[in-house]
């Protein structure tokens, strides 16, 4: 059974976004409607800001990377619609989170780090110090060797021995 979703802007801006209806087809793909009736199966939502505005600024796409409507705020939409678009980013965006460094093959690089984050105990080798990247004043994002990226929303969340053995990288 799909869902079908219809969305209007709700503000009288110059440049009002059309309606629009969103629906899961069967195959699990998300079939897009205009307020013209021109129908894109396919379509994917992009984050604008994935890391700094997560829930701001969400852009669904052709599959021809064409953008057919603009979300300005997730948290605005109906429930079930914003859960559909939820359901499809977490599929796109994989960023496990980092809860706790278990340990550090070397303080050198490259170097194994043994972690704990929010989907399960993983490994992964650091190549290069700048792999480790600062978003604002206390979040990391850290770059693994086969290309799956670990955040750190806050660091001083993080127990004393993992900070300790981050700040050896920083």
């Amino acid at each position: 059974m799909s869902e079908i979703f219809n969305m209007t802007n709700s503000n009288a801006g110059p440049l009002p976004t059309p309606a629009f209806r969103l629906e899961r087809q069967p195959s699990g793909r998300l079939l897009f409607t205009g307020a013209n009736g021109e129908q894109h199966a396919g379509v994917v939502p992009v984050r604008a800001f994935p890391l700094a505005a997560p829930d701001e600024g969400i852009s669904l796409v052709n599959t021809e990377g064409h953008e057919l409507a603009w979300v300005e705020q997730l948290q605005a939409l109906p429930s079930a619609l914003r859960t559909l678009l939820q359901e499809e980013l977490a599929l796109r965006d994989f960023v496990p989170e980092i809860l706790r460094l278990k340990s550090v093959s070397t303080f050198a690089t490259p170097s194994i780090w043994t972690v704990e984050t929010d989907r399960g105990d993983t490994s992964f080798v650091l190549k290069g110090e700048e792999d480790i990247r600062r978003l604002g004043r206390n979040a990391l994002l850290i770059s693994g060797s086969q290309g799956v990226q670990y955040g750190v929303r806050d660091m001083t969340a993080l127990d004393r021995a993992s900070r300790r053995l981050l700040e050896r990288f920083l």
